[in-house]
């Protein structure tokens, strides 16, 4: 029985840590203090101090399934094998060298544009230019680097 006693006794003065209040206090430097006690006279406010919010195993696992199903449905689609081939009659490598050349095509408007934006420019032009450099990026990125 003795044993018992002391557990309990042990198990509430552990617990008492967590209900304590917490008081906050901004001092003449205005610096802010946090504290388990009142600063005394100076003018203070009690925190209230919320539980963490805690999200059930459960929810997290049907959670973890639902992401693992997007994302292999997102391999899926993006996987080669799925995706339309060049049209009847084209090879592959024939895709392959048109998309090459799409792409240097790319890479040499690119080059114009930063040779035109060095050789100096007026403010609507210079917007133009900065404009079209980010289109052709974007393109580039899409068509050439991401693929």
């Amino acid at each position: 029985m003795p044993w018992r006693l002391a557990a309990f006794v042990f198990f509430f003065l552990s617990s008492a840590g967590a209900c304590a209040d917490v008081y906050t206090w901004i001092d003449s430097s205005g610096v802010a203090h946090f504290s388990d006690y009142p600063p005394g006279k100076i003018p203070h406010k009690r925190v209230d101090v919320k539980p963490l919010a805690t999200v059930p195993m459960s929810e997290n696992l049907r959670q973890s399934e639902r992401v693992s199903g997007i994302r292999a449905e997102v391999r899926g689609l993006l996987s080669a094998s799925d995706r339309p081939g060049p049209a009847s009659g084209i090879t592959k490598a024939a895709a392959r060298a048109r998309q090459e050349r799409a792409c240097d095509k790319y890479r040499g408007k690119l080059g114009r544009i930063q040779s035109k934006l060095r050789a100096g420019y007026g403010s609507d032009k210079g917007n133009t230019l900065r404009r079209q450099r980010r289109e052709l990026n974007l393109a580039l990125s899409r068509e050439c680097i991401l693929r």
